[in-house]
């Protein structure tokens, strides 16, 4: 990140004139500037100075001038700005305008910084420490602990908190980045830098990536960077003379550095990454690596929005998407959505998908996101992904989402999408439960909710408007025919085009009565704003708008307000309209379900239902005389309810009511007075009715009276009076009722009276099938059979003839034949005529019926097909028709009718079959001819195509190509070349383009040349016509730029000059002609050409020049270089030709710069040719010893080259001869040790030291023994130490130095070291040598940032070695941190006990955690009870975690000693949080309520040792399940439930273990949705509880079986209530009210008047409950009752007197 310079707010003054501080509002609008003058100056966005006014003092008796501004800072909402002065700081609440402390501090604070939350903050002090502070607690905040940071060396003025840690800066010049817990990241150091000085301001963009600080004259800016995880600085922003920044401010979005100075100077910098534009309509600013400004490029659309990843991650991808209203992008692992038009963004948890995602903007309220088969919602605003469905359908017509629309009273989020082509699923989004499927028999093309979701609409592909009731899955379809559907916006009226009408359904619970307006076009869209509803069509270019009833819109919306008084005043308003009677329906069916009689009743008036009106002003009267009677509302009385569900048709609900009521005759009156008689006499029976008997009789004395002899007869018949039931079917003519009794019952057969005249009444009723039966069973097999055909009873028949008569079966199958052909009933006569052998019967029911797979089957049966001829032909034509012209040919062919087999393929334009099956069947010229007569007259027709067809099928493809040729359809004469003489078909299209050509048709010739790929012959053709313009054209398409710069030369040659210039400069050509023409040689017509262009005279010039050259003509070429502006290239010519005399002559007369090239080149021939004396004679007449000296060095002629050097350019001199002694021919040229010693002797005596120690430093063991290196060594490093400085000192030290440490001289490598200021390498030599007195005293003297580095070494070896005593004598804390690593625990706590009392507690808690990482609780426990329990934040979580653990451990609930001590721990604990004022009250409450249950199990154990105290202990146990969201709550459950049933309570011992089974298989399934807590609904007991990871009985399987065996025995007895007793509360006995404090000795509530109190405790007990405690420990002193009473007086204090 970059600052760029904007612009100056304030301009510097000539004296000191501080800029005090500096703040942006948080809506970017504003800028406020505090100056040494205590003044504020308040400029808008633009820079702009808006306003200013004076500040006074906070204490106004001190003077006007009596303080100065420390800082500002504006309200949240902008609107206000406070001013802080002289740098106290405290916490202003602004509703109570009173102000407190927040922490107190022994050091001055220096500099405070805000979290970007704004959640925080950093104070910095005189004395280095870095301090946190949170003054808000949030969801998922403050992870990291209050407190001491870190130490900053110096006092850190500059102090800001960005995400990664804290930014700390000083006057030490080093900016140093800290972790969150206190560890430094990174720091940069410019103590080396004489231009920094110290750091006096630091600032944090608002994303917490990048901090700004300044100092003199400079700003510097860091920036994290989240791919590499770390600090890295931009360069630096220089402003000369400005002087100390001391204000700096970052706008909240990133986009700009407001910067104050000491001088007064106010200056603005742009802090941008990058910025991009998006698609011309958004501008995109990256600020920061998370943080991009989304910002439209029209005014008019707003001023944007700031898009930041709250989870810091580097936004790599940004979009703008759904008509320029949403916006998505990316990082690394999320995915941003945002709304720019109501601001909201979201950020979700995203996976790398390939960026394959397909996003849908439909929907206002959320994002659908679609993605490798999986549909995603996300709602904006909101950070979590809504929810996740597989479907393979994307399209958004194909999915519905409904989120808390029409401003419902409950969360209501719906979605409805396809899980496959024919099934939707219904989905509740907030529970993520499936609420319904519904499947379709057809695919779905469209679907929508409504807007509450109680209806889905969807179509199917055949167009048909189905909706379905969500919350019961039924499912209807409404219409048909539609193309055009949707619910109108804000009301359930939903709107649908079929045809050309327009249905409205104003009342979608009743969708068969829809509203039908005829209309014109296309229904567009439905749009409902300015208090009316319109759909709008569309026809043609005109757009027609049909308004809806508004009123009838607003209907519905009433009904969904339950504003049912306003419903009935619009639909009186409306009057007799169509619509109204179904609204009338509506508003009544929702009147009856509320049970409002007189709303109903009106209802029913205005439908003119006389008889439900009347209904219900009865209902009404008997509710308003029981309510007059018994004072309640009429709605609670039963006769109404009977009454209501006898109007809903629910008889049995209505029965029910009465039975509950004991008015059984009630009950049997409403059947009898409804004509139910059987539902009456089944109540009676099922109830025992005494009078049963006589309301049978007075049934079946009705039936008669009133002439129902049938239901008389079946009712005798029910109760076995056959006979009689016989008789009353005949007197009612019902034979048939008489026939089927007597088949029934066989013992009426002998009864021949009875049989015959059944017999009779059946047969002169021509009923002959149930006659027949009679006859069957009377064993009468002929009558049977003969009553069966009369009765057209062909199957009957013909079973029963199988039996009797077998060969009688074939006639009665063609007989059943016939009859179903007189009955038309062709395709079931098929099968009975095959079966009777009569086959063309067959043949022709089958045509006859049309069943013409079946006729081809049956007719292939028939031997003698030409008797069948007609059928054949009937057959083959229908198959024809289809277009199974195979078939059909098989049924020609079969009767020899080839020639309508090829007729039929002719006419379907099947020539290659036709003519296959002709030259199958027919003779070969015929067929020959008669296609070519008949192609011949398609020709005439002008039917070319089927004319070829025919050509082609007797394969003359020639015949039609000549006749499209014949014709000039030369592109289908083309098609048929290439089909059938691919060789011929480039000459023929140029055979064509030529005979075009002639014909002077240019176009269609060059189509054909440019097809035969012969595109010069269509230039050629328009050149010859003088046509340039299309032969320039053509040039260019085919050819290219070249070619067509060509034909524009040509054409310009055969113009007049002044022409030609026009021509080329009106296609832009002329320059390119000009070198065109250069090219081609023709120099006097590109001479003519530059006649008006000049400029390009030199480059033609230049061309001649070249051309005379290459010629050889050098005295013409150099003239025309000359008049080219070109003299080098005529020095470069005779260069090249070594003609050195001409070169150098041209040069020193026309470029004089270019003598020295000439003589170095003129050098180089002379040096190859080893003419060494010219070669330097040439280079230092060219003033070039360098390039001499270069030369011989790269020659290895270090001779010479040392001489020239020495002789020329002396200064050289030394690094030439240390170059040479480097080099690798000094190295091969000196290899012996002599030669090496020697030379540097030599080296030395000349003074040249460095050449002299690389000498030395070549000396090694390969070639010496090691005492001639060690000297070799200490030789080089006094020459060191006593020639070398500086770099060369520097460079030879970092070689020699390590030298000597593998030969064991590390004092003189130390010294070494020391005397090139390499201090820290020198401390580590000392170190290496363990010399730490003289490692210390260099690093105090010398370099005291290292002090802390010689000790940490120091400490090191202390730990490796193990040597405690030792280190405790420097570092305790080391040492303490050493014995804790090897755990010794004992050690460690005792001396970190003689140390301080806070260390202790600090060793203990890390012992105590350890502890309980292994599973040792109750050693964790030993220790605080040993060492004391501090009310420490830190160790909140340790006491939290002992605590829960003890609360779950099996087997001690009678161990009181563990309960002591867990109680001792957490009174101490709950005693130092009560003197402390830091800790918030959530805190306090938690541990005083461990502290109560500790207590109560306690209390319990000491119960269990004192028989007396037995029901005190079960109201413990049960008092205890009050905390199960805190203990283990299948353990609270099991023991409550034990003791209860040990006190014979089994009702609640039930309760309890029944609940106790739950939550085991709850913790077993894993899901705490499986406990239902309506059982314990009169209790305080917590709904909501956490599942233990373990069941408490785990290890004890055979009790829990037990228990679960005594829950199933109490639920089979009915003598046990199985629900829990409740008191006058109407609540369980152990619960309490809200705000009621619990019993100290039950834990249930205090009851009575005179509780007993306590003097330091508001905790009470009841005073039985109390008395009896006390009597226990008077009577049982041995038990654990006393110590009970003790800690009782230690926690609450002595209990108040007795109360008489």
């Amino acid at each position: 990140m970059q600052l760029k310079y904007l612009e100056t707010l304030i301009p510097a003054q000539d004296y000191e004139f501080k800029i005090s501080a500096l703040a942006w509002s948080p809506n970017n609008l504003k800028l406020a500037a505090a100056t040494s003058d205590r003044q504020v100056l308040f400029f808008d966005e633009s820079g702009k100075k808006r306003d200013k006014f004076s500040t006074k003092p906070a204490n106004s008796d001190a003077g006007k001038k009596s303080y100065i501004i420390k800082s500002i800072a504006f309200s949240p909402d902008s609107t206000k700005i406070a001013v802080a002065q002289n740098g106290k700081v405290r916490a202003l609440q602004v509703k109570s305008n009173k102000s407190h402390s927040l922490y107190v501090s022994e050091s001055l604070v220096v500099a405070l910084a805000s979290n970007p939350r704004g959640t925080g903050f950093l104070s910095g002090h005189a004395d280095g420490n870095i301090i946190r502070f949170y003054v808000t607690e949030e969801a998922g905040e403050n992870t990291e602990p209050q407190g001491r940071v870190a130490v900053h060396p110096v006092p850190p003025y500059a102090l800001a908190w960005p995400q990664q840690g804290a930014v700390a800066a000083g006057s030490d010049k080093r900016v140093i980045m800290y972790g969150g817990a206190g560890r430094i990241l990174r720091q940069f150091d410019y103590m080396r830098d004489d231009t920094e000085r110290e750091f006096t301001i630091a600032c944090c963009s608002p994303s917490g990536q990048a901090v700004a600080v300044g100092s003199w004259n400079r700003m510097r800016v860091y920036a994290w960077s989240p791919r590499k995880a770390i600090w890295e600085e931009a360069p630096p922003k220089e402003i000369p003379n400005m002087y100390s920044v001391t204000a700096l401010a970052w706008k909240r979005d990133g986009s700009r550095v407001v910067c104050g100075s000491l001088t007064g100077s106010v200056q603005v910098f742009e802090s941008v990454l990058r910025r991009t534009v998006w698609k011309d309509k958004f501008e995109l600013t990256y600020v920061g690596p998370s943080q991009v400004l989304v910002k439209p490029l029209s005014e008019e659309e707003g001023r944007g929005v700031v898009l930041r990843s709250h989870l810091g991650r580097e936004i790599d991808d940004v979009r703008i998407m759904g008509r320029d209203r949403y916006l998505v992008a990316r990082t690394e692992d999320t995915l941003l959505i945002g709304d720019l038009q109501q601001n909201l963004l979201s950020e979700v948890p995203w996976n790398s998908s390939g960026r394959h995602e397909k996003f849908y903007f439909d929907n206002a309220t959320v994002c659908l996101v679609f993605n490798a088969g999986e549909l995603s919602l996300i709602e904006y605003g909101d950070n979590n992904i809504l929810a996740s469905v597989r479907t393979e359908f994307a399209n958004p017509h194909l999915m519905s989402v409904r989120l808390n629309e029409r401003s419902q009273n409950f969360d209501n989020k719906k979605l409805a999408y396809l899980l496959d082509l024919k099934t939707i699923c219904i989905v509740d989004l907030i529970t993520g439960i499936t609420i319904g499927q519904v499947t379709h028999d057809s695919k779905i093309d469209w679907l929508e909710l409504s807007e509450t979701a109680h209806k889905l609409l969807f179509r199917d592909k055949k167009q048909r408007l189905m909706i379905v009731d969500t919350p019961t899955g039924e499912k209807i379809c409404i219409f048909s025919g539609v193309s055009f559907v949707q619910w109108v916006t804000g009301s359930d009226v939903a709107v649908a085009q079929a045809g050309n009408s327009l249905i409205v359904w104003y009342n979608i619970e009743l969708p068969d009565h829809p509203t039908v307006i005829p209309i014109r076009g296309e229904v567009i869209d439905i749009v409902r704003e300015n208090g009316k509803t319109e759909a709008m069509a569309h026809e043609a270019h005109n757009i027609f708008t049909y308004e809806l009833d508004e009123g009838l819109v607003e209907f519905g919306t009433a009904i969904h307000d339950n504003d049912y008084g306003r419903a009935v005043l619009f639909l009186e308003t409306i009057g007799d309209k169509p619509e109204a009677e179904a609204m009338w329906h509506n508003l009544a069916n929702i009147a009856l379900g509320m049970q409002n009689l007189v709303l109903a009743e009106r209802c029913y008036a205005a439908l003119g239902d006389v008889a439900r009106t009347h209904y219900l002003q009865e209902t009404a009267r008997i509710g308003a005389e029981y309510e007059k009677v018994h004072g309640v509302e009429a709605n609670q009385c039963a006769e109404v309810w009977a009454q209501l569900a006898v109007l809903n048709n629910d008889l049995v609900t209505a029965e029910n009511i009465y039975l509950e009521r004991g008015e059984m005759d009630a009950a049997l009156n409403m059947y009898k007075k409804l004509h139910r008689w059987d539902d009456a006499i089944r109540l009676a029976d099922r109830r025992g009715y005494n009078k049963l008997r006589e309301l049978k009789e007075e049934h079946m004395s009705l039936l008669l009276r009133t002439g129902q002899n049938v239901k008389a007869g079946q009712i005798l018949a029910d109760g076995g009076q056959h006979e009689q039931a016989i008789n009353l079917y005949l007197k009612s003519n019902r034979p048939v009722k008489a026939a089927n009794l007597i088949n029934q019952y066989n013992e009426l057969l002998h009864n021949e009276t009875l049989v015959a005249t059944v017999i009779k009444k059946l047969l002169k009723s021509e009923l002959f099938e149930p006659a027949a039966e009679i006859y069957d069973k009377l064993n009468k097999p002929e009558l049977a059979l003969n009553c069966y055909r009369k009765g057209k009873v062909w199957s009957k028949a013909v079973d029963l003839a199988r039996v009797i008569s077998p060969d009688r079966v074939v006639i009665l199958e063609e007989e059943w034949g016939d009859h179903l052909v007189e009955n038309r009933q062709l395709d079931a006569a098929i099968n009975h005529y095959i079966e009777a052998g009569r086959t063309r019967k067959a043949l022709e029911a089958a045509v006859g019926a049309k069943q013409w797979k079946k006729a081809v089957h049956i007719i292939q049966v028939i031997d003698d097909a030409n008797s069948v001829t007609k059928f054949y032909v009937i057959l083959a034509q229908h198959f024809a028709s289809i277009k199974d012209y195979t078939v059909a040919e098989k049924l020609y062919t079969t009767v020899e009718m080839y020639r309508e087999a090829v007729d039929m393929y002719n006419a379907a334009g099947l020539w290659d079959k036709a003519h296959g099956l002709a030259s199958l069947y027919l003779d070969k010229n015929e067929v020959s001819e008669m296609y070519v007569n008949q192609a011949r007259t398609l020709e005439t027709n002008g039917k070319y195509r089927e004319a070829e067809k025919l050509y082609l099928s007797i394969s003359e493809p020639d015949l039609a190509i000549a006749m499209y040729k014949k014709h000039e359809q030369y592109e289908s004469m083309i098609r048929l070349v290439e089909r059938f003489h691919p060789d011929l078909v480039g000459t023929t299209h140029l055979h064509i383009g030529q005979q075009m050509e002639s014909q002077g048709k240019h176009r269609a010739a060059e189509v054909h040349y440019l097809a035969a790929d012969e595109w010069k012959a269509a230039l050629n053709m328009y050149r010859n016509a003088s046509m340039w313009e299309e032969a320039y054209r053509v040039a260019k398409a085919n050819g290219g730029q070249a070619a067509a710069n060509q034909v524009a030369f040509h054409w310009a040659h055969s113009l007049p000059i002044d022409s030609a210039i026009k021509l080329l400069n009106k296609y832009g050509l002329l320059e390119s002609c000009i070198d065109y023409a250069c090219e081609t040689y023709q120099f006097e017509f590109a001479f003519q050409l530059c006649k008006n262009l000049s400029s390009k005279a030199g480059d033609v010039h230049y061309k001649y020049a070249m051309a005379l050259e290459d010629d050889g003509k050098f005295t013409e070429a150099e003239t025309e270089f000359i008049s080219a502006a070109k003299p080098k290239e005529a020095v470069l010519m005779y260069t090249h030709g070594h003609d050195w005399v001409n070169a150098l002559r041209v040069a020193e007369t026309k470029i004089p710069e270019a003598v020295p090239e000439v003589l170095q080149a003129h050098a180089e021939q002379c040096f190859t040719e080893k003419q060494f004396s010219e070669y330097e004679t040439l280079l230092l007449r060219a003033q070039m010893p360098d390039m001499i000296v270069q030369r011989y060095k790269n020659a290895g002629m270090w001779v010479d080259a040392l001489r020239v050097c020495k002789d020329y350019i002396p200064t050289l001199l030394p690094s030439l001869q240390s170059e040479y002694s480097r080099s690798e021919h000094s190295k091969t040229s000196t290899t012996d040790l002599e030669t090496l010693l020697s030379r540097a002797n030599e080296w030395t005596q000349a003074g040249q030291y460095k050449q002299a120690i690389d000498c030395l430093l070549q000396v090694n063991n390969e070639i010496a023994e090691p005492s001639i290196v060690r000297r070799a060594l200490l030789r080089a490093s006094d020459l060191v130490n006593k020639f070398l400085v500086d770099q060369q000192a520097m460079e030879v030290t970092k070689i020699l130095a390590p030298r000597l440490l593998e030969i064991q001289e590390n004092l003189v490598a130390a010294q070494l070291y020391l005397s090139v200021d390499m201090m820290k390498e020198a401390i580590d030599c000392f170190i290496m040598v363990e010399d730490w007195a003289k490692a210390r005293k260099i690093a105090r003297e010398l370099e005291p940032v290292y002090v802390s580095y010689v000790e940490g070494k120091y400490k090191d070896r202390l730990k490796k070695e193990g040597n405690v005593e030792q280190l405790a004598d420097i570092d305790i804390i080391g040492a303490l941190d050493l014995l804790a690593e090897q755990g010794q625990w004992a050690r460690c706590l005792e001396k970190a006990k003689s140390h301080s009392t806070p260390v202790l507690h600090k060793y203990v808690a890390l012992n105590a955690s350890q502890l309980l990482k292994d599973g040792y609780t109750l050693e964790a426990l030993a220790l605080y009870v040993e060492h004391g329990a501090p009310a420490t934040s830190q160790n909140f979580n340790i006491y939290t975690r002992i605590t829960l653990d003890i609360f779950a451990l099996p087997n001690i609930a009678d161990n009181y000693n563990i309960w002591s001590q867990l109680r001792r721990v957490l009174f101490e604990l709950d005693t130092g949080l009560s003197r402390s004022d830091d800790v918030n009250t959530q805190i306090k409450h938690q541990f005083r309520t461990l502290l109560l249950i500790t207590h109560y199990y306690g209390l319990r154990a000491a119960c269990r040792e004192v028989q007396s105290l037995g029901l005190i202990r079960v109201k413990l146990s049960t008092a205890l399940l009050r905390y199960t969201d805190i203990i283990s709550a299948d353990k609270g459950f099991y023991e409550a439930g034990i003791d209860l049933r040990g006190q014979g309570r089994e009702s609640e011992a039930f309760v309890f273990l029944n609940h106790y089974l739950d939550v085991c298989d709850a913790i077993e399934e894993g899901e705490a949705q499986l406990l239902d807590h309506s059982d314990l609904g009169q209790t305080d007991f917590p709904s909501s509880i956490p599942l233990p990871a373990d069941l408490y009985l785990k290890d004890e399987p055979r009790v829990h079986d037990d228990i679960r065996e005594w829950v199933l025995a109490v639920s089979m007895d009915q003598k046990v209530d199985q629900v829990l007793p409740v008191d006058d509360r109407n609540l369980y006995e152990s619960s309490l009210l809200p705000g009621e404090s619990p019993c100290i000795v039950t834990g249930y509530p205090v009851a009575g008047q005179q509780p007993v109190t306590f003097q330091r405790s508001n905790l009470t007990a009841n005073r039985d409950a109390w008395s009896k405690l006390v009597m226990a420990a008077k009577i049982s002193p041995q038990s654990n009752i006393p110590n009970i009473l003790s800690f009782i007086e230690q926690w609450c204090g002595h209990a108040n007197s007795m109360i008489n």
